[in-house]
């Protein structure tokens, strides 16, 4: 008879298994770097030279170690031990999102209108961790690369954060145009997508509507 070989799982698939669920920390973590960006912005301006350095330096360094560690497991394994409450098993074997994070940031500071930066960060910090939450824990019926249950909980939070900042109408402009776009399968990260399609909503709002 011959034995059938088991295949012994090995550190870096170990590490990455770990970090599976629906990662609390994560989400809080996310919620806090967009606070901070926020932060900075209204202290030093979105236009200011400062704000750019700090996020511009912040996603060259990001995106030099996630090169380097999708190039070298060894390193892969590191981040997702060290990171193992923050990391997510896609990021596996790619860019991280907190490396989108930044250049979406970057891209908002380069291209988008001063006052645009903060409502579209805060639809990132608090509407797009709400709404993966709920459909990682409620969620049944499936809409896109999500589901209906946490569509509807980032349109309803996306609403309730721009409100304040833009106004109910532009706020409702740019929720649907965010929530839209956060739940179709498009391959590219929530994390650079949601804050420029949330920017790009408000300002077609703004101008061509006259909202």
């Amino acid at each position: 008879m011959k034995r059938l070989s088991v295949r012994r799982e090995t550190d870096f698939e170990s590490a990455v298994r770990n970090t599976e669920g629906v990662q609390p920390w994560r989400r809080l973590f996310h919620s806090g770097g967009g606070l901070a960006m926020i932060g900075l912005a209204h202290f030093a301006g979105a236009d200011s030279a400062v704000m750019l350095a700090i996020v511009g330096a912040g996603a060259g360094v990001a995106l030099i170690l996630d090169v380097v560690r999708l190039r070298l497991e060894a390193a892969n394994t590191v981040f997702f031990r060290v990171f193992a409450a923050l990391a997510s098993p896609r990021e596996a074997e790619k860019i991280a999102s907190s490396t989108w994070f930044l250049i979406g940031a970057l891209i908002l500071l380069l291209f988008a209108p001063p006052g645009l930066f903060i409502p579209a960060m805060l639809v990132l910090a608090f509407a797009d961790p709400a709404a993966s939450v709920v459909g990682r824990l409620w969620g049944r019926r499936r809409l896109g690369k999500g589901t209906w249950e946490g569509t509807t909980v980032f349109f309803l939070v996306a609403v309730i954060v721009l409100t304040p900042v833009v106004g109910f109408q532009r706020a409702l402009v740019g929720a649907v145009a965010a929530a839209a776009f956060e739940v179709l399968p498009s391959g590219v990260d929530d994390n650079l997508l949601v804050p420029l399609v949330t920017a790009g909503a408000l300002w077609l709002a703004g101008g061509a509507f006259g909202l």
